[in-house]
């Protein structure tokens, strides 16, 4: 057996070493070949489930199957699944770049059986894949079976111990607690025992010094854990207990990356080709080596690891309709892709957006896989190089305020460096570099109590306390009949309580519903649910995986009867036509500003429709008015819709129909056509009958909420009537204030040009002023040891003049301490202003003595060392305010 670095010689050498995309492959064709249905990969972003944000696995788009909640469309499936763990319980985020082995974005390659076949096939397959097709050496591979838990009164896997031993001997099937062997999604949800995989990589000197077996589960990163084989048959409930699946099923994981190490024989995932062609570009732009390291210091190569592998995770999450931004999944994307902005301005001397242009190698690796991060190239590129630049002002900002933070004892106060991370993005890890720059500390551990706080609150803010499902029909099939109906009769499948933020609310499923979940969207419908003479209201409709939830604030008396559900129809009126309009407004913004333009978000209410869309420039206002025109005449047409319901996707991919990135289509998908060659696009949501009920359209917001993405909102109908006369009756008023002029606009541009020239010569006054007063108060200046100091009042209150004030004073007194009173509208002022000089070698700053006086005025204020302000509801303190701070002065010195 060779050394991995011989082997990966000999293999380049004879050109036999699997690539990625081999790899990836031979997998699929395996499983296919063992009769495995093969599925893509669903949206990384987590649509209809609001336990998981993420993907984080290859079986959390099957959740619904293993409940028994939905019928798979296939017995047997495999796929490659799109994962990303940077949140919640699992969370690899801080070991990456630090190890070999960790990623957040990861290619999981699983097998799937929903009730067909179990542990013996499972583990036969997989044992044949690694050896015989990928040609693993079996002497290098060891197998962790589930020991049992006394807890959960589960036994050990004897069974899976006994069919493994008909391929790998006995020492080396070892058995592991719940911590290894025992897999949950979440707190709640399908759940097993598992068998891992695990593969020796280390040399053969290594080995014969120590047996595999012992490292083990010891986090070394040589011996890994390659495939995890789940056997799922729990149901882990609300109260932590266990119990039984309807059916037993095979959910297995394999990480593309690790396997790509193994077969390639690396030593790192960092040096296959999964990112060797990401690392070398990187080395190209930064001008340094990478050199491997893995020592704690080796920040250069940290920084590129971290780089190759956020990008990845950053151009996925947003190639699947996620754009970065403030909360949820978007502040996440944009968390990661702050966090390797930072590694290559701290560590590469890279001060310009970098990670954008790594987006073509990028793509070209996704092309066969994931071929939506192609098909977004410039779009992805504009977006991040956008999101780039405004984190490098923010560290820009974040420096300059590092600069003014006031330190005392050469320690920076976690409060502040919870301060610059929280309220400006500034990364806590670069302030404790910036500290260690100067010889100071950071109270690492204060910044941490302020972070464990700020999450309790979120946490609290989030919290939901959910009780399990209460079954009452056996059938799970849910009927949605709200394209054709308002109102059904209908059996409740289940129910449960949920309670949030102290609120109890209750969830119901029925087999059968006109209301409409939100998605794609549309809001949900809201309505009633009749009970017999018992009327229950739904205060929104979700959809958690593929169910249609029905929240209420309350359970009938009698829940296993009949129930007759009814739509809040003027609601759902008012919808249909704002989503309609989306589709219009689709298709006019591509015909107007070209056919780059494509769907990034979009809201639906009775209220309005926003879309986002991406373009990388403002719109202009004759492009407004014509995207309104081809609206509006399209609504005047009353064209009819078109619906294609159950159209299997390739025959809808290849009819034209639009389709968004980031959504996961099913085998048959509907399409919504309005007008052919105009509007035809796959959609789920509700619409009207013909554009005319629409009545009119009118575009009244366009901006920008992201580089390359822009959003419109708008209003139809009578809301559209409404706006256009408020802003009637306004243009009205402004006629009136005017005294109607013919020609507004010149009347209201004259009218802007004489304030513009009042106000300067009101600044030409307060700058006379201020010298006048100045030479007038100079007169008043006074020493105090070797300082000089004035403490009055004066009638200058604008912010101009007293800036102007102090700096001519400034100018002819050295040492000098200001302090000046005034009152404006009847409220007091205070403004303080101290030379540099004084602050470094008297201690005295601005910000200091304004917080101390301020309580005289019954105020408060602050400021830098060397200026500061306050404002009070009491003008009579001044005096004793300024009292107040020439005792302080004169005690400093």
């Amino acid at each position: 057996m060779f050394c991995p670095l011989l082997r990966t010689i000999i293999y380049n050498i004879f050109e036999i070493m699997m690539t990625v995309k081999e790899i990836r492959q031979k997998f699929l064709d395996f499983f296919e070949s063992k009769d495995h249905k093969i599925v893509p990969s669903a949206p990384i972003v987590n649509q209809n489930d609001p336990t998981l944000m993420f993907m984080n696995s290859g079986m959390a788009q099957f959740k619904d199957y293993f409940l028994g909640n939905q019928i798979p469309s296939a017995a047997r499936i495999a796929d490659t699944q799109k994962c990303l763990r940077v949140s919640g319980k699992h969370n690899d985020l801080e070991d990456v770049g630090r190890d070999s082995y960790h990623q957040t974005m990861f290619e999981m390659l699983g097998n799937w059986s929903f009730g067909d076949y179990f542990k013996e096939e499972a583990i036969e397959w997989a044992w044949e894949l690694l050896t015989e097709v990928y040609k693993m050496d079996k002497d290098r591979l060891y197998v962790t079976i589930f020991e049992g838990d006394e807890k959960d009164k589960v036994a050990a896997d004897e069974e899976a111990f006994e069919l493994w031993q008909k391929w790998v001997p006995k020492d080396r099937i070892l058995r592991a607690g719940k911590k290894d062997n025992f897999w949950e999604m979440g707190a709640q949800g399908p759940c097993g025992p598992c068998s891992e995989i695990h593969i020796d990589i280390r040399s053969d000197e290594e080995r014969a010094k120590l047996d595999g077996k012992e490292l083990v589960n010891q986090d070394h990163p040589l011996v890994i854990e390659i495939w995890n084989l789940v056997f799922m048959q729990f149901n882990r409930l609300a109260d932590g207990s266990l119990v039984p699946l309807a059916k037993k099923c095979i959910d297995t994981g394999m990480g593309l990356e690790r396997v790509c190490m193994a077969l390639q024989g690396k030593e790192s995932n960092y040096d296959t080709d999964v990112f060797s062609p990401l690392i070398q570009l990187i080395e190209k732009e930064s001008g340094k080596k990478y050199t491997g390291s893995y020592e704690k210091d080796a920040d250069v190569d940290i920084a590129m690891r971290v780089i190759a592998d956020h990008v990845r995770a950053v151009a996925l999450v947003i190639a699947d309709g996620c754009q970065p931004n403030n909360t949820g999944a978007g502040y996440v994307v944009r968390r990661v892709l702050r966090r390797a902005v930072r590694y290559y301005y701290s560590f590469l001397d890279i001060k310009a957006p970098f990670i954008y242009k790594l987006i073509p190698t990028l793509s070209a690796s996704f092309a066969e896989v994931f071929p939506e991060v192609k098909a977004q190239e410039k779009m992805l590129m504009d977006t991040i190089k956008g999101e780039e630049a405004s984190f490098l002002r923010t560290l820009e900002r974040g420096l300059k305020l590092f600069a003014g933070l006031e330190v005392n004892n050469k320690e920076v106060t976690g409060k502040d460096a919870f301060l610059l991370f929280d309220t400006f993005g500034f990364p806590f890890d670069l302030t404790r570099l910036l500290a260690e720059e100067k010889g100071w500390t950071v109270d690492e551990k204060g910044f941490e109590a302020a972070l464990v706080e700020q999450k309790k609150r979120s946490q609290k803010d989030a919290q939901k306390d959910v009780s399990d499902w209460v079954e009452i029909l056996e059938d799970p099939t849910v009927e949605f009949v709200g394209y054709t109906e308002h109102k059904t009769t209908a059996k409740v499948i289940k129910y449960r309580k949920v309670v949030a933020k102290g609120k109890e609310q209750y969830q119901v499923v029925l087999n059968k519903t006109p209301f409409y979940a939100e998605a794609g969207g549309q809001v949900g419908d809201t309505g009633l649910l009749w009970f017999g003479d018992e009327k229950i209201p739904v205060i929104d409709t979700k959809k958690e995986n593929n169910l249609i939830v029905h929240w209420v604030k309350q359970l009938p008396q009698q829940i296993e009867v009949e129930v007759v559900a009814e739509i809040n129809r003027q609601k759902r009126a008012l919808t249909e036509k704002n989503h309609s309009v989306a589709h219009l407004a689709h298709a006019a913004l591509r015909q107007v500003l070209g056919t780059h333009v494509q769907q990034k978000g979009s809201f639906v209410s009775p209220d309005k429709m926003r879309f986002d869309f991406s373009h990388t420039s403002k719109m202009t206002e004759e492009q407004i008015r014509e995207v309104e025109e081809i609206v509006n005449d399209k609504i005047r047409a009353n064209i009819s819709l078109v619906e294609q319901a159950n159209v299997p996707i390739d025959e809808a991919r290849e009819s034209g129909a639009m389709m968004l990135f980031g959504e996961k289509y099913g085998e048959s998908v509907r399409i919504i056509t309005f007008e052919e060659g105009f509007s035809k696009e796959l959609c789920g949501g509700c619409h009207v009958k013909s554009t005319g009920e629409i009545g009119w359209f009118k575009l009244v917001t366009e901006t920008s909420i992201a580089s390359g993405i822009r959003r419109i909102e708008a209003l139809t109908g009578a809301a559209a009537v409404a706006y256009v006369q408020d802003e009637m009756a306004k243009l009205s008023e402004i006629r009136a204030l005017l005294k109607n002029p013919k020609n507004l606009a010149k009347a209201l541009q004259d009218l802007l040009d004489t304030n513009k020239k009042l106000t300067k010569e009101l600044d030409k006054m307060a700058v006379l002023e201020a010298q006048m007063a100045k030479d007038q108060l100079k007169q008043s200046v006074v020493k105090i040891g070797g300082l000089h100091f004035l403490g009055t009042t004066t009638s200058i209150v604008s912010k101009d003049g007293l800036k102007q004030l102090s700096n001519g004073l400034s100018q002819e007194f050295d040492n000098l301490v200001l302090v000046l009173g005034g009152v404006n509208k009847g409220k007091a002022l205070l403004t303080v202003a101290v030379d540099k000089n004084v602050v470094d070698n008297y201690n005295l700053k601005a910000g200091d003595i304004i917080k101390a006086v301020a309580k005289e005025i019954q105020g408060g204020g602050g400021g830098q060392p060397v200026y500061a302000t306050a404002g009070g509801k009491n003008p009579e303190g001044l005096n004793q305010a300024i009292a107040a701070a020439k005792e302080l002065i004169e005690a400093a010195v």
